[in-house]
């Protein structure tokens, strides 16, 4: 597949997914620690999930008013100083000695999430050939993968053993060495400046881009309501062990590798097919949450298949953003696109916090299953219309 591909191309194609991975490491790594940082700081788990809450409607709030600051500058520059942001965070958040403190640095790191999350696909697809574009996606969606694979079990381990603040340093060395490769191999990309503030409207007036913006909100609404609390749900109402919360973590990004090679498998030949079935995956997966934890090994599955629907949800979304608008609009597309789903994150930790705290760590799967649900319908009877009759790119 990529026999075209020379290795100049794919070195900064590999230093974009290492890049992926820390981001979404760090960013995913308080659900795995959300227990430890709270015993430390002596708060509650639900105060302690605001971490996740606060990141996402940080990113939100300021992934357009950031791409719209810094868009005409150079793409290579602009992704140095984003690490460089991310790894400077990193390190406050590592020497943080209260909850005020940590929210800060973790508010520098939302920051340095939303630009990067705003370029790294349009990206991705401009450092290769054309027809490797679809490869491109997945090897960024692989390196988030991989971070639920490898990276927030790995920082709930060093968390468990040496401590949550050591968790953040690692991925604070491990930034650096990234931002290090980056240096090396990374070319000059010029930014595609032509975007003006007056297109924003226009942009938005794009009824694909509307439903997908809405549909994205809803679903990490509904995912994020079931999975911000993942840990302790599967210590309370699964009953599973430290080793085997760990396992099913590492279970649950391993699937995302295997919606990536399903996507850059079947998206291209049955792209409206494709776009059902994840989507109904994702609510059908937290409808049966609860069920499934009646037996260890039936919630290990169904975290595999909802690891695998959620990811290629992600990724097919994103292709879907590229292909209806032109290469100088899709990263503020992009940024939007981010946007909204942190929004979405946000909302899901708030309401998963809500349903912990006033109902039972067992009924998240239920509230995340009914507004994903709501979702599936939209998408199937709304979007998927829309996506099949409207080719204009903005």
């Amino acid at each position: 597949m990529g026999s075209n591909m020379s290795l100049k191309q794919w070195l900064p194609l590999v230093g974009l997914t290492f890049s992926a991975f820390v981001f979404n490491t760090s960013e995913f790594m308080p659900i795995g620690l959300l227990t430890d940082i709270a015993s430390d700081l002596e708060i509650s788990e639900a105060r302690a999930g605001m971490l996740i809450s606060v990141y996402a409607w940080v990113v939100m709030l300021l992934s357009l008013p950031l791409m719209l600051l810094v868009y005409k500058m150079e793409y290579r520059k602009l992704l140095l100083c984003t690490l460089a942001l991310f790894i400077i965070s990193h390190v406050l958040s590592a020497v943080s000695t209260g909850y005020a403190f940590l929210m800060a640095s973790r508010i520098g790191v939302a920051c340095s999430h939303a630009v990067f999350w705003s370029i790294a696909s349009p990206l991705a697809v401009r450092i290769v050939p054309e027809e490797h574009r679809s490869l491109a996606l997945s090897m960024i969606v692989t390196g988030t993968s991989i971070a639920m694979i490898v990276g927030l079990p790995l920082g709930r381990i060093i968390g468990l053993h040496i401590g949550w603040r050591m968790a953040f340093l690692s991925i604070a060395i491990a930034a650096f060495i990234i931002f290090v490769y980056l240096t090396a191999v990374f070319p000059k990309v010029p930014s595609r400046n032509t975007f003006s503030l007056r297109r924003l409207p226009v942009l938005l007036k794009n009824r694909i881009l509307i439903g997908i913006y809405f549909l994205a909100l809803v679903m990490a609404t509904a995912h994020y309501t079931g999975y911000s609390y993942i840990e302790p749900f599967l210590e309370q109402v699964a009953g599973l062990k430290e080793s085997w919360i760990t396992f099913t973590l590492v279970a649950f990004g391993a699937s995302g590798i295997l919606g990536s090679i399903l996507f850059s498998r079947y998206y291209d030949r049955f792209p409206y097919k494709f776009i059902g079935t994840v989507t109904v995956g994702v609510a059908v997966s937290l409808m049966l949450l609860y069920v499934s934890s009646l037996n260890h090994y039936t919630v290990i599955l169904l975290c595999v298949c909802w690891g695998m629907f959620i990811t290629a949800f992600n990724v097919v979304f994103q292709a879907e953003i590229i292909k209806h608008t032109s290469k100088d609009t899709t990263a503020i597309a992009m940024s939007v696109f981010s946007g909204i789903y942190n929004m979405g994150i946000g909302c899901g930790a708030l309401f998963g916090g809500a349903v912990c705290t006033y109902l039972s760590f067992s009924e998240i799967g239920y509230v995340g299953g009914i507004l994903a649900i709501a979702a599936s319908v939209y998408c199937i009877k709304r979007l998927l219309r829309l996506l099949k009759k409207d080719t204009v790119r903005l």
